[in-house]
């Protein structure tokens, strides 16, 4: 096979994409020697296996790719199948041979290009050389649209901490506002204090890069206020209730959830959907030095309650509480918050299924739906009231954490549901927003899951 290949190719080589159910069919219609090729390698179409055909010349003429036991049809299954189609097939232009159903070959492409996707700000990565000719019914501008959005999303949480600060993170924020002509503001530092965001000035005050919070709004007035709400903690060392090393290592990705409703904000406004969209992002860095918020400080909110500092590594609630008191204020028609909160969260669904928390039955289950059908699924968790005593304080109204060690991301989010009482719709998104190793399609790095369920959540609810 290694003197097989697709240099210098006229013709782009032809890809089918075959379950193992299709693969007779196939043989059926194929010649001898491509019978015989494909039997003397012993391919049976099972997943995501890829055959290289030669012609009579001995060039790659076309190439199988299996897709392993027949599933229905969603735009999510087939993104993965060509995410890691586009990153395994070798140099050349390829059309594809087998038609694909015409809700999802938008999606095919789309994945192609997520599979292709390379972090190369400090290093150079070759792009796959392989090219996928646009094939019948392909929607450009939504393929467009979810490429630069995503890789918007993983070029953020890939960038370590020394070049993502707060303001950069910021300045990166109101760049996509004015991309979109959207209103924004951002307030710096001390400023925050006097616009009533105790909690985020506490957090971040200790760092180099002063904290910040961004504020933006897009689209007409009169539509339904969808707002969401991003957790941006650049760097995350614990503060001083120090992390150890190995837990710190990847806290450049503590910001994920600022990443990931960027990427989910900037679909929205491309797509002009008919919602006034307002981005709120608490922006800091939780550092050691001698202002940095203690063990057993009591903190102050925006929304009146008194919070006991029961861990400094629990910050992210604390400058979401801040950030989610300033959404509840309007009681947008939909709230949704996203994060990196808690290892509860990975420990009881690992690296792949975002913990999903909702005061709206029905809306969950669409968004779980959603997830299914894109392939970026999620996993709803209770918002269990039994446990709605855990973080009690005898200093404060509440304590951040709980004493024990037991429903950390069930905790959490409650801790976060005191903040938003005012709004009958609400998401929190417990999310890891890392992909820890490699698998097809997705290499490790940034993970900008819930991002492709979100949009879809959206488009339906609100209309493509």
């Amino acid at each position: 096979m290694n003197d097989i290949t697709a240099a210098h190719h006229a013709e782009p080589i032809r890809l089918w994409l075959l379950h193992e159910q299709e693969l007779a069919d196939w043989l059926a219609q194929a010649g001898e020697a491509q019978r015989a090729w494909v039997a003397a390698n012993g391919f049976t179409a099972e997943r995501h296996r890829v055959l290289l055909v030669p012609n009579a010349s001995g060039v790659i003429g076309e190439v199988l790719f299996g897709l392993g036991v027949a599933q229905p049809a969603t735009p999510g299954a087939y993104w993965w199948h060509a995410a890691a189609a586009g990153e395994r097939l070798p140099a050349g232009q390829y059309a594809l041979a087998s038609a694909l159903p015409e809700q999802v070959v938008t999606h095919f492409v789309a994945g192609w290009h997520y599979g292709q996707y390379r972090f190369t700000r400090y290093r150079h990565s070759p792009a796959s050389a392989a090219t996928l000719l646009l094939p019948p019914g392909v929607e450009t501008q939504e393929v467009d649209s979810l490429r630069v959005a995503l890789a918007l999303a993983r070029d953020l949480i890939n960038t370590p901490a020394n070049d993502l600060t707060p303001e950069a993170l910021a300045q990166t924020a109101l760049a996509v506002a004015a991309g979109h002509a959207a209103q924004s503001q951002v307030w710096v530092g001390d400023e925050l204090l006097q616009q009533g965001f105790p909690a985020v000035h506490a957090v971040g005050r200790a760092a180099a890069v002063p904290p910040r919070l961004v504020d933006f709004v897009w689209g007409d007035a009169s539509h339904p206020k969808l707002t969401l709400v991003g957790k941006g903690v650049c760097f995350d060392t614990g503060g001083l209730d120090l992390k150890p090393a190995a837990a710190m290592a990847l806290m450049k990705k503590d910001m994920g959830g600022a990443a990931l409703t960027l990427a989910l904000a900037q679909l929205v406004m491309q797509a002009t959907l008919p919602v006034r969209l307002r981005v709120i992002l608490p922006l800091v860095e939780n550092s050691v030095a001698g202002n940095a918020f203690r063990p057993g400080d009591v903190l102050a909110t925006r929304q009146g309650l008194s919070v006991e500092v029961g861990n400094t590594d629990a910050e992210g609630r604390l400058i979401l509480a801040d950030a989610l008191a300033l959404a509840d204020e309007e009681q947008p028609d939909l709230l949704i918050d996203i994060a990196t909160l808690t290892g509860a969260a990975r420990v009881a669904l690992g690296p792949q299924l975002p913990a999903l928390f909702s005061t709206d039955d029905a809306l969950a289950q669409q968004l779980l739906a959603c997830g299914v059908e894109q392939g970026d699924p999620l996993w709803r968790l209770p918002l269990w009231e039994g446990y709605d005593d855990e973080f009690g304080s005898k200093v404060a109204d509440i304590n951040n954490v709980s004493p024990g060690g037991f429903a950390g991301a069930i905790i959490a989010a409650l801790f976060l549901q005191r903040f938003v009482t005012h709004t009958r719709r609400w998401l929190h998104i417990d999310a890891y927003a890392w992909n820890p190793k490699e698998r097809p399609g997705r290499s490790v790095g940034a993970d900008p899951h819930t991002v492709r369920a979100l949009y879809e959540f959206l488009r339906q609810r609100y209309g493509a």
